[in-house]
């Protein structure tokens, strides 16, 4: 048999397309050929930040399908967006294979896809080729989702709107796992209460589809999740999900920043260059965080506030105006920045961040703590994790009015440079374990060959 080809398929949102193309580039180093399905929107941004273009005959080749909304719908609105998939995409991707196939170039062996494709598993096994789930949140967020119908069952949370039922704050879904708090249920945390029960409806449609496949891979490891990887061994953990960081040289420098809707800002490295070791506060929220204009003063004069060199990434499309007072001057401001090569510079202290799995990810292999400010989703429950369960972070709190205050971001500055905690040398600790799985004969590391093996088989 000739080189495998895989085709793999993100959900529509940077934080999926990330770990999904580190997968991509991974299999790729294996030895497979990867055929990557953007929806088309997300597919013209990942094209246009591209430093250099593809060539046709490139082993990770960029392909796109629609995504069923119209040019002028909002792509942030997820209850939108998790109508509209099930709707156009299936059927795009069936039609896609179809044309790879006729055109002869490729035949595909296996379909990968985000838990939150799922649905695509679908399409291949129509179509006789095999799939593989890959999870880009944490094993207890797949196994939580896993849960859904069982707690329905025992009627903590309701079947119709999702909403908690039990009077109970907190559960635990194993005795082997942490407990969860209820509050903290991902579809809970999406804004609108319609929006979240539209988006559980959808996840339970992809969850549908996950007994298709023997192959449910997952972003961490056995030392972050243990009690969760106890009582669901069918997740087979592959992270930490990291690109390669190599010398800049040759063509690794295009491959790694492949898959970012923004332009990654490179000036901040040279900038972190001349910061003393340790020193910089380094503030990133993610591709969806938006803050009102009195949060995002708060933070800007907090930031002022706490007197210490920072690197603040700031969105493009963050329309808020930066208060009069804000003087910023011990601070650098870039609009997206290559974040696994900031956290992995020496001048970094710790990470001002919402708790996403990836940032959660790449801190951690990084040995940096982290100054927890959760905005939606899985980040509330991420954050209890990395504050309670492996202990390398501070909760940044907000008042009764739901703002985090200048004042508050100054005190949780100050604790954890006072670190009388110890969590830089645990961070430093856990980063070493994290890094294990993924060096020769790591789990991480024997589960990917495993599943290279497979392919090629």
């Amino acid at each position: 048999m000739g080189i495998p080809t895989v085709l793999a398929i993100p959900y529509a949102a940077q934080g999926h397309v990330n770990p999904m193309m580190t997968f991509s580039q991974k299999l790729v180093e294996n030895g497979c050929k990867v055929i990557f399905v953007n929806t088309e929107f997300n597919h013209r941004r990942v094209v246009s930040s591209m430093v250099e273009q593809q060539d046709e005959e490139s082993v990770l080749k960029l392909v796109s399908i629609p995504d069923g909304l119209g040019p002028h719908d909002d792509r942030n609105d997820q209850a939108k967006l998790c109508e509209a998939i099930p709707k156009a995409m299936p059927e795009a991707l069936e039609k896609l294979i179809e044309d790879i196939h006729l055109k002869g170039e490729s035949k595909i062996n296996l379909i990968v896809a985000d838990l939150c494709m799922a649905w695509a598993l679908d399409v291949g096994r129509k179509m006789g080729i095999k799939g593989a789930v890959l999870c880009p949140a944490s094993a207890s967020i797949f196994t939580l989702l896993h849960s859904v119908p069982m707690l329905i069952h025992d009627g903590i949370v309701d079947s119709d709107l999702g909403l908690t039922l039990t009077a109970e704050r907190r559960i635990r879904i194993s005795p082997s796992m942490p407990e969860m708090d209820t509050e903290d249920f991902f579809w809970l945390n999406m804004g609108e209460p319609k929006t979240g029960k539209k988006v559980l409806k959808y996840l339970l449609y992809c969850a549908e589809h996950i007994h298709l496949t023997e192959w449910w891979l997952c972003n961490t490891t056995p030392e972050l999740e243990p009690g969760t990887l106890l009582y669901m061994p069918k997740i087979l953990p592959i992270g930490p999900l990291l690109r390669n960081n190599d010398n800049d040289n040759n063509k690794s420098a295009t491959t790694k920043s492949m898959g970012q809707f923004w332009e990654e800002d490179h000036s901040c490295m040279s900038w972190l260059d001349e910061q003393a070791h340790g020193s910089v506060v380094y503030v990133a929220f993610g591709s969806f965080t938006l803050f009102d204009q009195n949060q995002f003063n708060e933070l800007a004069l907090g930031l002022d506030l706490t007197n210490r060199t920072f690197l603040w990434v700031i969105r493009e499309d963050n329309k808020m105006e930066y208060p009069h007072e804000f003087k910023g001057h011990k601070g650098k401001i870039v609009s997206w920045a290559p974040q696994q090569k900031v956290l992995s510079h020496p001048a970094i202290a710790c990470f001002v961040t919402h708790c996403g799995w990836n940032s959660t990810m790449e801190g951690l292999s990084n040995g940096v703590p982290f100054l927890c400010w959760p905005y939606f989703g899985d980040q509330p429950s991420n954050k209890t994790h990395i504050c309670d369960e492996l202990n390398v972070g501070l909760g940044i709190d907000k008042d009764k009015n739901g703002v985090v205050s200048r004042e508050e971001l100054k005190n949780k500055v100050e604790q954890f440079f006072n670190d009388d905690k110890n969590m830089k040398s645990r961070s430093m600790v856990l980063k070493e374990k994290v890094l294990n799985n993924i060096a020769k004969g790591g789990t991480s590391y024997e589960n990917l060959k495993k599943f290279v093996k497979e392919i090629e088989e």
